[in-house]
Parts: C-alpha cells; structure tokens; sequence
C-alpha cells in the first residue's frame, strides 16, 4: 500500500520499527528540500517576500492540524519538538503551579518514560501522589479499574492513548467523561495514536494531547502540543526567549504575545512544520480509516502465524493496534533483533522505555514488530518463516 512513495523500500529492507520512527514519504522530503532551497527565512520575523511565504507555510501547517483532529480553535495547535516536550510543557507549566502536595495523578505501568518521567519529578518536588490503574489480564485499562482507583484526591489522570509495548487502545472517550464528572483533567499521550486512527479532540473531550510527526510520516524535531484554548491561557511557557513576548523593560515590565505564539519561543523547526503539514496532507489522501484497517489486517496475519510456533511468546495476543510484542524460548530479545537484522529486518527489542510495565507483564525485554500501512503480507511471511527455525537462531547467536 503506497510503498512506491517511500525512497528506502525500494531497498532490500523489511521495516518494523514503525513505532519508534516512521518512513517519510518523498513529497515530505520534498517539501522540505523546496523550503531550504527556494525560501529559507525565518518565521514571524521579517518583512520580506521570502519571509512571507514562510509565515504562509508554517500556518497553513497549523490550520492542518486543527482540522486533522478536529480542534475548535487555532490557537489551540502549539508546535514543539515532539510528544516529550509537549508533555513536559504540559506538567511544568500548566499542573505544577496548579497542584498541591497530597493531589493525585493516575497513571498506568505501561506508560512511556515521557509520561513518567516529569510526573516523577513534580512528586519529588512538590508531594503530589503518583497511583496506578491496574491493568486487566490482558494488561489493558478499562473502566471498571479506573473507577476502583480514582478519588476525591485525584486531579489528572495521564495515559497513552495507544500504548507502545502492549498497543492497546484505551477507551478515551469514555475516561475522559468519568474524569470530567469527577472534575479530574485528562493528559492524552497521543504519540502511538494520532498517526494509526482518527482522533477527534471535539468528540473525547480530551484536556490536553501530546503527538509526534516523525512517527506519521513527517519529520523528527516537530510535535504537537494541543490543549483546550481555556486551560492553555494558564499554561505558563517553559521557554523564554525571542517571537513569543510583546515587549520588555525590566523585570516587572514582561509582556506575551497571544496563543499559540507566547508558547514557541525561538526559531522553530521550519523545515520539519512544513514538512509536517505535507505529511498530514499525504495521511488524510489515503484515509485514517484505511490506515487503521490495514494495520489491523496484517497484525492479524502475523499473529494467526505466529500462535503457531510453539517457541514464541506472544505478550499482546489480542490488541487491536499495529504493535505485537514477543519473546523467543531462552533467547534474549535483542540477539533475536540481531539474527534478523541480518536478513535487513528491523524490529525493536529492549523494554521499548516503558520500564516499570515489568511489573506487571513479569518480563524485562521484549521484541517489537510495530506495523504501518506500507508494510506487507510477504515482509511478515520473510519474518515468520526466519523466526520458525528456533535451531537456526540459536546457532546464529553462538
């Protein structure tokens, strides 16, 4: 499906690893190529033709990402670096003046260390409690759980919306509206879910979404930052610097600039917001809907096979993302990521940063074949038939 856009397909490389990276397609390297060359300004800065056309493309950008998830507002679209900085931005400068020591935030043990991570520090630096929902036997979120957990004490719950080692897909809808009836906010941390299904921010009801380009086919260096235009107003920047104040004297004379624009101080990735806005572009010509079926079809290919080889552990039988996490009988994950990168297959292995889900899957390491809609049929029947050999991959790793 649409491999022929993709510039390294047309190698000897069977790609797996879409969930740490995806391709890009050539329009995208294009786009990017065409703004180094032909238009190379700054943004917002200059009052030139060139600099004009830059401020064209860098908002036409916007408009597109407000559409593809269906927020109310344009000033509701921050760009950042990625989904870890939108989530820093979103815990440093909107919940740690707003929470107190002894207020709760829910998490799950699956989550990504970009979610962790600054929930970490704010509990250490301000006493706010950190609590789990517990994850069914599939290890997924559901309802129920979360109903066990939250209290009176809770004031944000922050999850993935799919996550990248187990790939579920979290009932965020559904959460969203408990969390509101509780006056709770909700962190989505969108960076597995944004480039695989449609998401709309109007219809979840999400607080805050966090999501990345690279992982849908734009560029590395570029995220998203959404939040609902009244709780961004509060959100104090983590960045000071040039574009985004109005003017300055002296430390008691500071003035911001309006939304979006008080949060993207300095230059920004031009190149990669451009060629974001491509890749959204390319995304919605195939179809959210078509991606997220694709995905699903080859996932089930792969795992009707794969139940099939008795030396193969599979951590996630029944996800319906792209993502299928297993082991192979005695052998540490990263030589089976080794063997078949010999046969230029690229799959993930390590604890994929989400390291205290060992906690609950009992596992350390994994390996990953994460699935995009360019992959094929045949790309899994080259990986099933090199892992259905457990004497070759045994004697390959001596």
């Amino acid at each position: 499906m649409n491999r022929e856009d993709f510039p390294l397909l047309k190698e000897e490389i069977i790609y797996f690893d879409n969930s740490a990276t995806s391709l890009k397609p050539k329009c995208v390297i294009d786009k990017m190529a065409d703004y180094y060359t032909n238009y190379p300004a700054n943004a917002h800065r200059g009052d030139y033709d060139l600099s004009y056309k830059v401020d064209q493309e860098y908002e036409e950008t916007r408009e597109l990402v407000k559409k593809f998830i269906n927020a109310k507002y344009l000033e509701e679209i921050v760009f950042t670096s990625g989904t870890t900085e939108s989530l820093n931005m979103i815990v440093n400068g909107f919940f740690e003046p707003l929470l107190e020591a002894g207020d709760e935030v829910l998490l799950t043990t699956s989550e990504h260390a970009s979610n962790i991570l600054p929930w970490f520090r704010l509990a250490n630096k301000k006493g706010i409690k950190l609590n789990y929902i517990p994850l069914d036997n599939n290890y997924y979120v559901t309802i129920d759980n979360l109903k066990k957990v939250i209290t009176p004490q809770t004031k944000v719950i922050s999850i993935a919306g799919i996550t990248n080692v187990i790939g579920d897909i979290r009932p965020v809808k559904e959460i969203c509206k408990l969390a509101h009836e509780n006056n709770v906010f909700v962190v989505l941390d969108g960076a597995q879910m944004v480039p695989h299904c449609k998401v709309d921010v109007k219809d979840l009801d999400v607080d805050f979404l966090a999501f990345s380009a690279h992982k849908m086919c734009g560029p590395t260096g570029v995220g998203v930052l959404y939040g609902k235009k009244e709780l961004l107003e509060h959100l104090e920047p983590t960045l000071l610097g040039g574009g985004m104040n109005e003017s300055f004297d002296n430390p008691s004379e500071i003035y911001l600039k309006e939304l979006p624009t008080r949060l993207e101080a300095g230059t920004r990735n031009i190149s990669g917001v451009i060629g974001f806005g491509e890749a959204i572009k390319y995304l919605e010509k195939i179809g959210m809907d078509n991606i997220h079926k694709r995905e699903h079809d080859l996932r089930k290919y792969l795992i009707d096979k794969l139940l099939l080889l008795k030396h193969i552990d599979i951590i996630n039988i029944e996800s319906d993302s792209g993502i299928v996490t297993f082991n192979v009988s005695n052998i540490f994950s990263q030589d089976v990521a080794y063997y078949l990168n010999k046969y230029n297959i690229c799959v993930r292995a390590g604890n994929h940063c989400a390291k205290i889900l060992k906690s609950s899957v009992g596992v350390n390491n994994t390996v990953r074949v994460s699935i995009y809609f360019y992959n094929t049929y045949e790309e899994i029947d080259n990986l099933v038939e090199l892992l259905s050999d457990y004497d070759k991959i045994v004697k390959e790793m001596i």
